[in-house]
């Protein structure tokens, strides 16, 4: 057998060192040590790091409100920014800024701010023409500066995608040419294919925007007139807002393709509601203006004004962009995201960007819509005098049957709202001394006469017109009453005028009557400036040239103007330059 060994014990130990504790069935004591000391590690870097985080986040104070009112089309994406911004607990002197953002729209917060009733601390509206326009007409120092944009949209032109196709042979996406389609006097132009639909400008900063781009085109190419014709006819066109204009795409007037004007974000918008007829863009070859959505901070408050200044710093981060592209915004510098794509509808490059106006301009422009469609109060004067029955060489047609053909053409370009009435003159013509005839009292197109509208009486009226054989020129008896008759029912809401159409014979009153030294000595003074009445004479014949002079003295007596017509279509710019004096009445002539 072999030797033990004298170091060792039973096991195999050492005598000197303790045998090892058997383990027990239940070892979960022993673990709980060192998994305690984790815990206990863990809770002290969690209190660490509230610590730190409350340091930057401390709202012990309260909350803090800033109130942000915007445009209803960018407010939906800022009440999805100030969402995240809440959540992260942005704190201003211990009290975490809470923001709430409501929708308004741009004009009627810009009458608030202008009658000192706005609540907001934060105002974005959707383009800052409209605040250069508040500037010139409120004074500089009244109101807060603009501190940057935050989006972009294009205004553009757009129609349902089921007939842009149509459109390529009628209409190119430009200004000019949707200035062409919607001029009244362009009969026989792209209004035959094309129907124009807009936005009102003194409502709508894409409406502006729009009367700003197509103005300055126009400008240009020298369309002044045809400008004046299509934003007559547009007048009467108008859409609310965008998301009428966009609806009304899908409705044809007969064999016309609708074409609007909005931004490129409201088509987006139209489009992701899944519309039977969705959208696309055209944009104008010339290029466009854009909404900016810029900020402008109102609050006087130190404390809000802080909030105002850190939320404005969130608006211009990447989450806070992202948002916005995704919302059918351009980034400030037109960058667009995956939301305007070319399999959208739209063009993802910026377009064009035309040179922004200034304050005077957009003011000026405003004035212009204001003064173009202020109500018509017109009174027309017909010559039935024997020479209107002469005929006019190489048109086949007497002088009344041309003179005729020509009130038809302008009185056409009137809305129905117009209140127009028609008189004939020549000598003893309602009885004995009196040179004129009320045939149709003034009032209302649509009006209802004996059962029929004023506008078919008015029309039937001249259609049965006679020139009186024996009847001289009793042009001067006759101005007198019609002027006085306007002079005393003058209606301060609309334009009121008087319109002469002759054959240019001037006064010839074998019985005497107003001498033409007396009528123009009556007319000068008579007009009043503050409640202008404007002669509008319109000659057509060969005797027309003779008395130019006179007629145009006669007319220049009351800040007027005398054509004289070398064919029966020049008649419609008569007209249209006729509305183009509401611009400058009463000065303009110097």
């Amino acid at each position: 057998m072999g030797r033990h060994r004298t170091d060792e014990l039973d096991d195999g130990y050492r005598a000197s060192e303790p045998p090892p504790r058997r383990r027990s069935k239940n070892s979960r004591g022993r673990v709980l040590v060192p998994l305690a000391g984790a815990v206990a590690m863990a809770v002290l870097l969690g209190v660490a790091a509230f610590v730190i985080f409350n340091r930057d986040h401390d709202c012990t104070a309260g909350k803090l409100a800033l109130r942000v009112v915007a445009t209803p089309d960018i407010q939906p994406a800022l009440n999805k920014i100030a969402g995240n911004y809440n959540k992260a607990m942005h704190s201003i002197d211990s009290k975490c800024v809470e923001v709430s953002v409501t929708k308004e729209a741009a004009a009627r917060t810009a009458n608030a701010l202008a009658a000192g009733k706005s609540k907001a601390d934060f105002w974005v509206a959707d383009s800052s023409l409209l605040m250069e326009s508040m500037r010139a007409t409120s004074g500089k120092d009244t109101l807060p500066q603009v501190e940057g944009s935050i989006a972009s949209s294009p205004v553009v032109l757009a129609a349902a995608k089921a007939s842009a196709e149509k459109l390529s042979g009628a209409l190119q996406p430009s200004w000019t040419a949707m200035i062409s389609a919607a001029n009244v006097a362009n009969v026989d132009g792209p209004g035959r294919k094309v129907r124009v639909l807009a936005l009102d400008p003194q409502k709508n900063s894409a409406g502006l925007a729009a009367l700003l781009a197509a103005a300055g085109t126009a400008k240009e190419a020298g369309q002044d007139k045809a400008l004046v014709g299509a934003l007559k006819e547009l007048s009467g066109q108008l859409a609310p807002d965008s998301n009428a204009l966009l609806a009304s795409l899908t409705v044809k007037s007969g064999s016309r393709v609708p074409v609007g004007v909005t931004t490129e974000q409201a088509i987006h918008a139209h489009n992701t509601k899944k519309p039977e007829a969705p959208v696309v863009a055209l944009y104008p070859k010339e290029g466009t203006l854009s909404l900016d959505y810029p900020v402008t901070i109102l609050t006087k408050d130190t404390g809000v004004l802080k909030a105002a200044t850190d939320f404005k710093q969130e608006l211009s981060s990447e989450s806070a962009k992202k948002v916005l592209r995704a919302a059918g915004f351009r980034s400030a510098d037109g960058k667009a995201g995956d939301a305007l794509s070319e399999d959208k509808g739209f063009t993802p490059e910026a377009p064009v960007a035309l040179d922004p106006p200034d304050g005077a301009t957009v003011t000026r422009m405003v004035q212009t819509w204001t003064r173009l469609n202020l109500g018509s109060r017109l009174l027309t004067l017909l010559d039935v005098s024997g020479t209107m029955a002469l005929p006019v060489p190489g048109t086949g047609m007497t002088r009344m049957q041309a003179i005729n053909k020509i009130a038809a053409e302008g009185l056409g370009l009137f809305p129905a709202g117009s209140e127009i009435g028609l008189w004939t003159f020549s000598t003893h013509l309602d009885g004995k001394g009196k040179d004129w005839k009320e045939n149709v009292p003034v009032g209302p197109l649509s009006e209802s006469i004996n059962g029929a509208l004023r506008k078919d009486v008015m029309a039937s009226t001249l259609a049965q017109m006679r020139a009186k054989a024996t009847g001289d020129t009793g042009l001067n008896d006759t101005v007198k009453a019609a002027y006085g008759q306007l002079t005393k029912t003058y209606q301060q809401d609309k334009v009121n005028t008087l319109l002469i159409l002759t054959d240019g014979a001037g006064n010839d009153d074998p019985d005497g009557g107003v001498k033409n030294s007396e009528i123009i000595q009556y007319l000068t003074k008579t007009y009043n400036p503050k409640r202008p009445i404007s002669i509008l004479l319109i000659a057509f014949g060969p005797d027309a040239k003779k008395g130019k002079k006179q007629m145009e003295t006669l007319a220049k007596a009351t800040g007027g103007e005398a054509y004289i017509a070398e064919n029966i279509l020049q008649v419609r710019d008569f007209f249209l330059q006729g509305m183009e004096r509401r611009l400058c009445t009463p000065n303009c002539d110097g």
